[in-house]
């Protein structure tokens, strides 16, 4: 039997209650949810200990996504920006710790004028330093650190690879819309998809799912500019799904379309291979 994949949206689908949200998820046949802190935290702890034991009890992976300013690699280790990125990380882990989720997905940072050695060592020592921390307070949960989507700055796949090999706990996250648009859309063919995988299959522990963002891409000059509806970019879902089953290693997929027809139509691409390989088993 082919390694599960589990497709799920970048947003609660609703922020009312954790029954309602979870409600939503299964009614659109999800199995999996990033919970939404990019702009912000919105969910408290007892509503994050709720939300993790209804999706336990219906089987559905969640994960955190921080907020966009808890990066590492700052210029200034003990300066403000460097406080409320800690604090935010902090806060992450600790929802993802009392609702069950996978792991916390956060941005890699910025060269901010450095080279790129240099950017790297300061992010993999300050995510030391936020180690240490999380592991006093109980919140020691994997961290997912994304590739990004501008190609001159910190956060190619290389990045991240080498950032999950000197830290052991942050797993490479690969967003494929980032990807594509950096390749100025190299991602139309199966081989592309295999290799990003390859690289991250190397430095992931046993069992532990590939986490993957999905979405269709508009770009320009090997930058991402936006998100699209599925279709309306080169983007698309079958070739992962192909690249997917050459690896022994469940996926959790998280689609980050603007919109729950392009969600929908990129699960019935991915579930697709189970169907079949459900049917080839009877």
């Amino acid at each position: 039997m082919a390694p599960r994949i589990r497709v799920g949206p970048a947003r609660l689908p609703s922020r009312e209650s954790p029954e309602e949200a979870v409600e939503l998820l299964l009614e659109r046949g999800y199995t999996a949810c990033e919970i939404d802190f990019e702009s912000g935290f919105w969910m408290d702890y007892p509503f994050a200990e709720r939300l993790g034991e209804l999706a336990r009890e219906h089987d559905i992976a969640l994960s955190v996504h921080a907020p966009l300013f808890g990066f590492m690699g700052h210029l200034e280790p003990s300066g403000r920006k460097f406080t409320s990125a800690v604090g935010a990380l902090d806060r992450s882990a600790g929802i993802a710790a009392a609702s069950g989720a996978a792991l916390v997905v956060f941005h890699p940072g910025f060269l901010l004028g450095r080279e790129r050695e240099e950017a790297l060592d300061a992010v993999v020592e300050q995510l030391g330093l936020l180690r240490e921390r999380l592991e006093r307070k109980g919140r020691a949960v994997p961290f997912g650190v994304e590739v990004m989507g501008r190609v001159r700055d910190l956060g190619s796949l290389d990045d991240v690879v080498e950032i999950s090999r000197r830290t052991r706990w942050v797993r490479p996250v690969l967003d494929f819309a980032h990807l594509h648009a950096t390749s100025d859309g190299a991602f139309v063919v199966v081989d592309p998809f295999v290799e990003a995988l390859s690289l991250v299959d190397g430095v992931l522990e046993p069992g532990a799912p590939f986490h993957i963002h999905f979405s269709d891409i508009a770009f320009a000059n090997r930058n991402e500019t936006k998100h699209l509806p599925y279709g309306e970019g080169t983007l698309r879902a079958e070739p992962l799904r192909e690249a997917l089953a050459r690896f022994e290693r469940p996926a959790t997929v998280i689609s980050e379309s603007p919109d729950e027809a392009s969600s929908q139509a990129i699960r019935a691409v991915l579930e697709a291979s189970a169907a079949s390989s459900s049917s080839r088993a009877t």
